[in-house]
């Protein structure tokens, strides 16, 4: 199932996606079904028998009681996570890249919500931003609280899948140790468009995943060469933090960065930035400067 999070007059609603790629439309499961809760946070914060109530609503709609994409606003999945939890240089080739070996243990950062945008919304690069640089990456959204898990029983507690660009200021990024200011700029972290639920996901560690600028395939890697996979990070992190429904996970970004290229190939105003993960989605932002 593809939940989603999208604005259609002038309300927010909790959504699914269906139908035949390229044809697919937006089913408003609040109105299909009142007795789901109204907002994607308070569905998984509802657990198992809400997500299948909406799985069953959905498979019931039919094709006449969809929205037309272009008639609705796509919002983040999550439009305010209680957490946003980063990985850093989690596969080798990018850790390489970075003048870096790999780590020993996960490099944990944070951003925060004031970054979140939604799939179609514009990066807005700072006036003060000199080095804005793109990410793509693999997000986890928790499911269920958990705390202390162990890495056999991690994915029990993701609810789905998404694409998620960590975009990054790297000129504010290499000012101290700390990466977060770099980090936090307004709309750097795009995410969606849909949520994917961790059934439709039969393996989180077989996907491939890409991003493209302008047609050009700028970073290619695959899930299996992460350094530490979903169920290890879930459950490392979870040894001293509690994680909670609406998590997300952003859970690191192959080789191919703007900042590892010669010469750099920092964002530009006009680009438009284009993250695929197999079965997972395409989430695209365009990029314009801060006026």
């Amino acid at each position: 199932m593809k939940l989603i999070t999208f604005a259609y007059r002038d309300q927010l609603r909790l959504g699914a996606l269906a139908g035949p790629a390229g044809h697919e439309r937006a089913y408003d499961l609040n109105r299909l079904e009142p007795r789901l809760p109204a907002d994607m946070l308070a569905l998984l914060e509802a657990g198992p028998a809400a997500l299948a109530l909406a799985q069953q609503t959905l498979a019931a709609a039919a094709p006449e009681q969809g929205l037309a994409l272009a008639d609705i606003t796509l919002k983040a999945p999550i439009p305010r996570p209680g957490k946003i939890i980063c990985i850093g240089q989690n596969y080798l080739a990018h850790a390489r890249e970075s003048n870096a070996s790999a780590p020993p243990y996960p490099i944990i950062f944070a951003k925060y919500n004031n970054t979140v945008i939604a799939h179609g919304e514009p990066i807005v690069i700072p006036r003060a931003v000199q080095k804005p640089d793109y990410e793509g990456e693999l997000g986890v959204v928790i499911g269920k609280q958990g705390r202390n898990i162990a890495e056999a029983e991690a994915l029990g507690y993701v609810a789905g899948y998404m694409p998620l660009n960590d975009v990054s200021a790297r000129d504010w990024q290499g000012r101290t140790s700390q990466w977060v200011i770099g980090k936090t700029p307004d709309t750097f972290c795009p995410m969606g468009p849909a949520l994917v639920t961790a059934d439709e996901i039969p393996d989180v560690q077989n996907l491939w995943l890409r991003t493209v600028i302008g047609g050009e395939v700028l970073q290619e890697g695959h899930t299996n060469l992460m350094i530490f996979s979903v169920a290890h990070l879930i459950a490392d992190m979870s040894q001293v933090m509690t994680l909670e429904p609406g998590d997300v996970i952003a859970t690191g970004t192959p080789a191919g960065i703007g900042a590892a290229r010669t010469p750099p190939r920092w964002l530009q105003p006009g680009d438009v930035v284009r993250i695929e993960i197999e079965k997972v989605g395409v989430l695209e932002n365009p990029v314009t400067l801060e006026s």
